[in-house]
């Protein structure tokens, strides 16, 4: 009778042995799965790194800091940027488009197949009075299908923030919010006179106000000043550089 128990016990123990081994085999193919999941994503994200805005925004001065940490003299760009950088250990290239109006759409379509994150430069100073032009132009590239399909992390720099006039982050998001909330009415209205495969869409939650942290892209606001003439003085891109660390 003994035996029989011993026989059972060990027959239970064995079979338990087992769960376990099948259960810790499941979780590490899991585990594996979800590190080459998360490993081919990452292989088939872009690595340009796109700075957007409109004109005299100070993008190509912060591209400039970016490549190569020292202040030049800038104009208005007509083509764009082009340099590598390496953070983390991992590369991307700088992609500084122009922000002419009749410009800047072609050059971002040309870019945006291997775009790894978006920085939308803003010049705090005028963005009262720019906040029309500023906003649609923010619309349109996070309505764009390529960063809606791929969930392109967006950073919207307020630069010039060395300028006793510039607005802070907190109002200039107020402002574009607002804005942006105007504009919606305006691409709702477009659509009803358009057929369905128009390439506009609704921007947001439908029945809320605009927000943010209702687009599909992560959006986040930092604050930079590029513009220092000493070349032994920094820029202020600090936050710049936290925001490129994150999405490297």
């Amino acid at each position: 009778m003994g035996k029989k128990r011993g026989e059972t016990l060990t027959l239970e123990n064995n079979e338990n042995t087992q769960f376990i081994g099948m259960l810790v085999a499941v979780f590490t193919i899991f585990i594996t799965l979800v590190v080459f999941a998360v490993w081919r994503r990452r292989r088939s994200v872009g690595r340009s790194l796109i700075l957007a805005g409109l004109s005299n925004a100070g993008k190509t001065l912060l591209y400039a800091r970016l490549l190569h940490s020292k202040y030049v003299a800038t104009h208005t760009s007509v083509k764009e940027n082009i340099g590598d950088v390496t953070i983390n250990n991992s590369a991307l290239r700088i992609v500084d488009i122009p922000g002419h109006e009749r410009l800047r759409q072609k050059f971002f379509d040309n870019y945006k197949s291997s775009i790894r994150g978006l920085v939308y430069v803003i010049d705090s100073v005028t963005i009262q009075k720019d906040v029309r032009d500023v906003a649609e132009y923010l619309y349109t590239l996070l309505s764009d299908p390529t960063i809606q399909k791929n969930g392109t992390p967006v950073l919207i720099l307020c630069n010039k923030q060395d300028q006793t006039t510039a607005k802070g982050c907190s109002v200039i998001k107020s402002l574009l919010e607002k804005e942006i909330n105007l504009l919606r009415v305006t691409k709702t209205n477009q659509l009803e006179t358009t057929d369905a495969s128009s390439s506009n869409f609704y921007l947001g939650k439908q029945g809320k106000d605009f927000e943010f942290i209702h687009v599909g892209s992560k959006v986040d606001f930092a604050e930079a000043s590029a513009f220092d003439k000493d070349s032994e003085t920094s820029a202020d891109i600090e936050q710049l550089d936290i925001w490129l660390q994150k999405i490297a």
